[in-house]
């Protein structure tokens, strides 16, 4: 089976070529220089060129403020970008794995949302990532599946964890929000439920939407702590602040707790808790260099 990652250049491309290649697959990854999702030549030539049997799309205009005031081109990446490649894929007979986002949803649920549960975005970063989540059902209603992940931190790029490794080396003190509630997850983990969930997409396997983010949640404060005590550091050098202090262009969702509830369905086991990702992915993360990412490729950054 030939695989096709765009987006290779971010974060979670990287990751995704990298643990396919781990398991011997034949995998091509293109960053945006090479393939432009929203170019319907670029698209073509790239199926013409690769002919892939399964699509990984990791591309996405990830920069959640600035969708605010440029909604249109956020919605040409996120939206006709994945329309381009679910008719490519339609045409070829190809599957596609499409990677969303946790902000789909308003953020006000008190329990953790189920892959089913009605989309409401409030941000412009959410419409559009919806748009393309519509896009690629609508195209491929049998032969796609929608991998809906958030908190993403890993080696490659910017990150959260890796802001705090950064900060706590430089300040004494760190307020952390404390009302927003989510999963950290790493994108190394993302990318090898990509990788196992990819061979039972189709008619009679994995369709609709998966939820790939890790067990467990977290606040922006306890996940700052987890980082510091992790390494070694005070955790009470953390301390609690609220949203009001980092006001943003884009309202940031209070709660977006994903349910994991499809992946048992599909034969494979649920997530693993944050902490114990974290654990594993702090040592490489401090030991590596941030890559420069471009802003459409980048991990989107939270507060």
């Amino acid at each position: 089976m030939r695989w096709l990652v765009t987006g290779a250049g971010g974060m979670l491309g990287q990751d995704t070529v990298a643990e396919l290649t781990r398991r011997g697959e034949d995998v091509t990854g293109l960053d945006r220089s090479a393939l432009d999702i929203t170019r319907p030549g670029s698209v073509a030539r790239a199926f013409a060129a690769h002919r892939p049997d399964l699509v990984v799309n990791c591309a996405a205009w990830t920069a959640v403020d600035d969708a605010e005031t440029d909604e249109a081109r956020a919605l040409l990446v996120n939206g006709e970008g994945p329309r381009l490649l679910a008719a490519a894929c339609a045409a070829h007979g190809a599957r596609l794995v499409h990677v969303s986002t946790d902000y789909v949803f308003d953020g006000a649920a008190r329990a953790p949302y189920r892959e089913d549960h009605p989309p409401a975005p409030r941000t412009a970063y959410g419409r559009t990532k919806l748009a393309g989540e519509l896009a690629v059902r609508a195209a491929l209603p049998d032969t796609a599946v929608i991998v809906r992940t958030a908190w993403l931190y890993g080696v490659h790029g910017r990150s959260f964890v890796r802001t705090m490794l950064d900060l706590e080396a430089r300040r004494d003190t760190l307020d952390v929000v404390d009302d927003q509630r989510g999963q950290p997850t790493w994108s190394v983990d993302v990318a090898a439920r990509v990788a196992d969930l990819g061979p039972r997409v189709g008619p009679g396997g994995a369709t609709g939407v998966f939820h790939a983010t890790a067990a467990g949640e977290a606040t922006w404060y306890d996940l700052a702590r987890e980082v510091f005590r992790c390494v070694g550091a005070d955790p009470d050098r953390v301390r609690p602040t609220t949203s009001d202090a980092f006001p943003r262009p884009a309202p940031r969702p209070a709660c977006t707790v994903l349910g994991h509830g499809r992946w048992r369905e599909a034969g494979l086991a649920p997530p693993r808790d944050w902490r114990a990702a974290l654990r594993q992915a702090l040592p490489l993360i401090r030991t590596a260099s941030p890559d420069t990412v471009s802003p459409k490729e980048s991990p989107r950054e939270t507060p």
